[in-house]
């Protein structure tokens, strides 16, 4: 589409008029989440820029830090060369750290575009940053498809960034510059430099988890019962007594002394260098939870929490996994293979995949989920904690079940 025909179909959309064509689906949900928010469509509503010293904080509190070389080796020289520069956000989408052409620099400095700024869609709408932050998938936007008009002389490509050792969203890398310099193949070279740097992170993870092991396996020699050692996420490196799971769901804020966790019953967590001994009980089981509270109103990240008489416990959820129990909140009575396939995919024979995720979520969720059909078990009560607008209802999601639900109001 060209940037005239662009620039019309985005002021037709934006005045609530039938565009001479249809905008990318991505685009146009993302317009309309930029109204929903009050954006200026004109100059936007940028954030003050975050002060040098917040700036430096946040950059040593991120992962990020450690893969900045493997980004600036696999990208900065081609952005000098095209004449655009490299960006890195965080999470809530402030630039953290910029590099390439100072002349592009200088361009970006005019629109805001520095390190501190912010970039999410709630600052400046429409953007390969802040739109791939709520997508959580790789986007170029390109000229008028920027919701700010004074953005259309620019064109962005940006992959989002995860912590292989959660799944936690850790921020996005772009390459932005002129419109006129847009190259097609500069989506796939961002997306491919942003998985190997998630791959240099799960190389460091698994060299991290080996350490643990070696401490772990003569510790656990000398334990009598069941007993698990996990790193600080939970992936185990060790297990004594008991068939060790790939992972152990932590409560968000592990502390030391007594816990519950709904796959393995009550346990003491004993802090270890670099993660923690979970000592099991003599066959105890917790007192069943009585009460799940699947929460899909926030942006930035969706949780499960199960609480019952031995206490509560929160985990945060993967995109899918909130998809999954969104749709099982919905459908107390329960849902087959097939039909949460249809719900999901929207091709009830993709069962391997549902089953295989349900299957995770059940080991995380014991005594929480139950299946044949897949729905939370009759005794519990389930509060399900959606967004204050419709529109923002799992905003990643390409679901047809979230599709469904998420009606923009009027």
């Amino acid at each position: 589409m060209s940037p005239h025909l662009l620039a019309s179909v985005r002021a037709a959309a934006l005045a609530g008029e039938v565009p001479p064509e249809a905008p990318r689906a991505v685009i146009g949900a993302s317009w309309a989440r930029a109204l929903g928010h009050g954006v200026d469509p004109d100059v936007g509503r940028h954030a003050k820029l975050l002060a040098a010293e917040e700036i430096e904080h946040r950059r040593r509190g991120s992962a990020l830090g450690e893969v900045m070389p493997v980004l600036a080796e696999g990208l900065v020289s081609v952005a000098d060369a095209a004449w655009h520069i490299m960006v890195v956000s965080d999470a809530e989408g402030r630039l953290l750290w910029r590099d390439g052409a100072p002349a592009v620099r200088r361009s970006a400095d005019r629109l805001g575009f520095a390190e501190g700024a912010s970039w999410s869609e709630e600052a400046v709408g429409t953007n390969a940053i802040g739109t791939a932050l709520v997508t959580r998938r790789p986007l170029q936007v390109h000229s008028a498809e920027h919701f700010v008009r004074t953005h259309h002389g620019w064109t962005c490509a940006a992959a989002p960034l995860h912590d292989p050792r959660d799944g936690r969203l850790l921020g996005v890398v772009d390459v932005s510059g002129p419109a006129s310099t847009v190259h097609p193949a500069t989506l796939s070279l961002v997306s491919a430099v942003a998985r190997v740097a998630e791959g240099e992170l799960r190389s460091r993870h698994w060299a991290a988890v080996e350490r643990l092991r070696s401490l772990a396996v003569p510790l656990l020699a000398g334990i009598g019962g069941q007993a698990l050692v996990v790193d600080r996420n939970g992936w185990t490196a060790a297990a004594a007594g008991v068939a060790p799971a790939e992972r152990v769901a932590l409560p968000a804020s592990a502390a030391a002394g007594p816990a519950w966790l709904p796959a393995l019953g009550t346990c003491v967590l004993e802090p270890l260098p670099g993660g923690w001994l979970i000592r099991l009980g003599a066959g105890d089981r917790a007192p069943e939870a009585t009460r799940v509270v699947v929460d899909v109103s926030g942006r930035a990240g969706w949780s499960v929490t199960v609480s019952g008489p031995a206490g509560g416990w929160s985990h945060q959820l993967s995109p899918r996994h909130a998809e999954l129990l969104f749709v099982l909140a919905v459908h107390r009575e329960g849902r087959s293979a097939a039909e949460l396939a249809g719900d999901l995919f929207g091709d009830p024979s993709r069962t391997v995949t549902v089953r295989a995720e349900m299957s995770r979520l059940r080991r995380t969720l014991a005594g929480v989920l139950a299946h044949r059909p897949y729905r939370f078990a009759e005794e519990v009560e389930v509060e399900l904690v959606r967004p204050r607008r419709a529109l923002d209802l799992l905003p990643h999601s390409v679901a047809p079940a979230v599709l469904a639900r998420r009606i923009p109001e009027s």
